[in-house]
């Protein structure tokens, strides 16, 4: 089995791209892309932490419920939330209710707003420098990176929770800040160019 597809579109993409329509979508047009600002990193953050023992299609399938239910993860507002918010969030069948990754958001955005130069400028801070050429298969796509882990330590330090070197990592792939798409797949030419 290869770890690239081609599929009826004609399009080569990553195998798990081509898998269903919804992970179609989000390969070609969000995943490997680089994205900048901080209730959009914010988010991202807050969905890979979500995701944690789950599957990313779950969290895909579930994101317009969240954005709702977390008011677009603007960080001040969810910053302020408090009991009766925790109490919404829990009863809301349209998202993960897991008390923990719950505390977790409210948490991590208030930990955002401490932040200096703000989460954007921290996490981006980790961004390694680009490859010269990209992975042929998943074999050569690792879990965490040197990376991942000293963003999820600094995470950490500056009171962030259900962040480790995986969620980094996979957050850093989902953001743009590493290029896993493999040599040969169509989205290639288009990140290059955002990259520049």
């Amino acid at each position: 089995m290869t770890d690239l597809v081609t599929g009826v579109d004609g399009l080569a993409r990553c195998r798990w791209g081509a898998s269903t329509p919804d992970y179609a979508v989000y390969h070609d047009e969000e995943w490997g892309r680089p994205l900048h600002g901080d209730d959009a990193l914010y988010e991202r953050l807050t969905l890979e932490a979500f995701q944690s023992g789950l599957s990313w299609l779950t969290i895909l399938r579930k994101r317009p419920a969240f954005r709702l239910a977390f008011d677009g993860f603007h960080l001040e507002t969810v910053a302020g939330y408090d009991d009766a918010d925790v109490a919404r969030l829990m009863a809301d069948a349209g998202i993960v209710r897991n008390r923990a990754k719950i505390d977790a958001a409210i948490a991590n955005a208030r930990a955002a707003l401490d932040l200096p130069a703000g989460l954007a400028a921290l996490l981006w801070s980790f961004a390694p420098a680009a490859r010269e050429s990209r992975p042929r298969s998943f074999a050569e796509v690792p879990a965490t990176t040197p990376e991942s882990t000293a963003m999820a330590k600094a995470l950490r330090r500056h009171g962030f929770r259900f962040v480790g070197p995986t969620t980094a990592y996979a957050l850093m792939q989902a953001t743009g800040m590493v290029d896993d798409h493999l040599a040969g797949c169509h989205v290639q030419q288009a990140t290059a160019a955002v990259m520049g």
